[in-house]
């Protein structure tokens, strides 16, 4: 029995609730179970938590979750005392791939390699690492009087990057490790292999990158689901609560204001200078506001099955459902979002529509959302592009 295991503990010191932190627009934890459970290689995929919100997540992306008790959630805990508690309470298992929820761009066919590694060709252990072309010096500590010395190069005769193979350093995204090493205190012995993961997909969120570097990654880089992305050709936005914020004025004379964001304007318009085409749709019968807007875009109003009218546009336009995006924020959005090739809500949306979305704003509705969407559509763009290339 292969089981994936993610430990993933509420507290951090440096960003709080981190593996539940939305990187690019999904839980930082969701990468790698998408990649986990993709792989088809495990006969179960573990999250260890002692926290409720991380748990809730771990079964969204359909993960089993172990309550880890307190003893092995402090902030001096290992994560072997951590595996091993596991291992106490599921003697099923024989193998646990240990996997780093802050390794996002991991992809499934390195795990289904490894798994090969160690259930076909017999390593007892196989943990991740990365070439990296880096000089090395020894350190000098401040008072002493010595020179540094060079670790691994001359430096009358430096390589050049292309002429030198360069080294291996352990990346962190996974450790795999059969049961009877891990219950004598290991998780790297035995019969040992290392899997050489490619640099672009070696991202440590944990040791060298930020946040905004990490979403340009994971954006370029990381594993999106087992069917290829596909240029986005149609957005749908709902009109309430995406394009504005949701709110209705009611002047003395009984009219109606609605206010938006003029970032979202200009979103819609680079999306359309971008070829793409720009649709809304709403519940209520909004046309003057609309027509006051003047933004150029086909619109349905008093719609009462969302999907329905979706499903019509995407026909007439003769597209697939992977070519359509759609931004929705209600109850009523969530079978839209669940079918579009591209998802995505506001920050403020409601809980059933952020767990149907596949990227979740940053912004509120009606104050930068679109444009904010608009912008992640764009930068799926060039990784459809680049992998048309590749």
């Amino acid at each position: 029995h292969l089981a994936a295991l993610v430990l993933a503990r509420g507290g951090s010191k440096g960003i709080p609730l981190k593996n539940i932190k939305l990187l690019a627009g999904v839980p930082l934890l969701g990468w790698v179970l998408r990649a986990a459970i993709d792989a088809g290689v495990f006969h179960s995929v573990w999250v260890s938590t002692d926290h409720d919100e991380i748990e809730k997540v771990a079964k969204q992306f359909g993960a089993q979750v172990h309550r880890r008790s307190p003893e092995v959630s402090q902030d001096s805990s290992t994560s072997l005392e951590t595996i091993r508690e596991f291992l106490n309470h599921h003697h099923e298992i024989d193998i646990v791939g240990n996997i780093q929820a802050t390794s996002p761009c991991l992809h499934p066919s390195d795990l289904i390699k490894v798994a090969d590694l160690i259930q076909k060709e017999g390593f007892d252990s196989v943990f991740s690492v990365v070439r990296r072309h880096q000089f090395r010096w020894s350190e000098v500590k401040k008072g002493e009087n010595k020179m540094t010395e060079p670790q691994n190069l001359n430096p009358a005769k430096r390589y050049r990057r292309q002429d030198w193979p360069g080294e291996l350093y352990e990346n962190g995204s996974f450790y795999f490790a059969k049961r009877h090493l891990i219950e004598k205190g290991y998780l790297q012995g035995g019969k040992m292999a290392y899997y050489e993961m490619r640099a672009e997909h070696s991202v440590d969120i944990d040791i060298d990158i930020d946040w905004p570097i990490a979403e340009q990654r994971v954006l370029r880089f990381g594993y999106f689901g087992k069917e290829p992305l596909k240029e986005v050709k149609l957005l749908v936005c709902s009109i309430d609560g995406c394009l504005t914020n949701g709110r209705i004025y009611v002047t003395e004379d009984q009219k109606e204001m609605v206010s938006y964001d003029y970032r979202d304007i200009v979103g819609i318009e680079l999306l359309k200078k971008r070829g793409i085409q720009v649709r809304l749709i709403s519940e209520r019968d909004c046309s003057k506001t609309l027509s006051a807007m003047q933004l150029g875009c086909v619109a349905k109003v008093n719609a009462t099955n969302k999907l329905q009218v979706l499903e019509d546009w995407r026909k007439d336009i003769a597209l697939s459902w992977k070519e359509v995006a759609y931004l929705g924020n209600e109850e009523s959005d969530v079978e839209c979002l669940k079918n579009a090739g591209l998802s995505g809500v506001p920050a403020d949306a409601c809980t059933v529509a952020q767990k149907a979305a596949g990227y979740i704003c940053k912004s509120n509705g009606g104050c930068g959302a679109i444009r904010e969407f608009a912008e992640h559509i764009f930068l799926l763009l060039e990784k459809v592009n680049s992998a048309r290339k590749q």
